[in-house]
């Protein structure tokens, strides 16, 4: 059973934000938020949605980071996404970490907080990577029992970003899209569609992303991610990468453009981690996926968010 209930309002936790910051980060598109950008971003206060933290990067008690995160937080709606919870991992949630990611929340009261379905650490070993899970009853109840804690602790709800792969389980009973829709079923988990994972992922074990979107639980998503990614062209086994590291790539673009008549106009995040551009390039990234979602927010007359 899970621990959390959760209330049928807008914004399901504690310290809701502003309602000037409920519009932004409901109309405009969002971008990752790097220290290159810092000053820019409070010298020019760019149009744009939202910006997006990985939480581990603001853990500290002080520091430029946190200085120049408060500063921006004073302008724009700020949300994090974790990743370093282990949330597939074998071992228990990491007490220490999700406390101090607890104090940075409250500090911060973003309209979201995310994570990944994926494991990164074991016993006291922390892997720099989002490693799969097997999609059977044993991870999904691990699974579960891990997001019932972070939820219970976090007190509100959390999103799970589907994750992109290279390899399958073999013991794997289910789909991944049927893992996503239980596992949201029994904690009250909302989701993050990344829809370059979903390209990546396809692409790497042969499957159509049509076809994934279209079995996707569309319906609990709250946030949507972009991204770029790069390829491994391997003579026997070429593979796309997620490196976050390139433009958002056409296929993405469109795959996106088919997510929107699922999901409905959905807050996005272009997401970038390597290769770190000019401002602007990410400006006009977003500018573009606000013109994709104009028309479907034309004919929407309002949102009901499921974070």
């Amino acid at each position: 059973m899970s621990l959390i209930q959760v209330p049928s309002t807008l914004w399901q936790n504690e310290n809701p934000p502003s309602s000037r910051f409920v519009e932004r980060f409901l109309s405009l598109t969002g971008i990752s938020l790097k220290p290159a950008y810092y000053q820019a971003i409070l010298d020019t206060r760019p149009s744009v949605g939202f910006f997006e933290i990985h939480a581990e990067n603001y853990l500290s008690k002080g520091g430029p980071a946190l200085h120049y995160l408060r500063l921006i937080r004073e302008h724009y709606p700020i949300t994090v996404h974790g990743v370093g919870l282990s949330i597939g991992g074998e071992s228990p949630i990491n007490a220490a970490h999700l406390e101090r990611i607890s104090h940075l929340i409250n500090e911060i009261e973003p309209p979201v907080f995310s994570e990944h379905l994926a494991w990164s650490s074991h016993d006291n070993t922390f892997l720099n990577d989002l490693l799969p899970v097997a999609y059977d009853e044993l991870t999904l109840a691990r699974v579960c029992e891990h997001i019932d804690q972070i939820q219970s602790l976090l007190k509100r709800r959390v999103l799970i970003e589907n994750p992109s792969t290279y390899f399958e389980f073999n013991r794997s009973e289910i789909s991944e899209t049927d893992f996503l829709r239980e596992m949201s079923r029994r904690t009250g988990c909302g989701l993050l569609l990344d829809v370059n994972n979903v390209e990546v992922s396809c692409f790497n074990h042969q499957q159509d992303p049509y076809d994934y979107l279209n079995s996707f639980p569309t319906d609990k998503v709250g946030q949507i991610h972009l991204a770029g990614h790069s390829s491994d062209e391997n003579s026997v086994v070429p593979l796309k990468i997620d490196s976050h590291d390139q433009p958002v790539s056409p296929d993405v673009w469109s795959l996106y453009q088919h997510t929107l008549t699922l999901v409905g106009d959905c807050p996005t995040l272009i997401e970038r981690d390597g290769n770190i551009p000019p401002l602007a390039t990410l400006l006009e990234e977003a500018n573009q996926a606000n013109s994709l979602r104009q028309p479907i927010q034309s004919t929407e007359t309002s949102r009901e968010l499921i974070i």
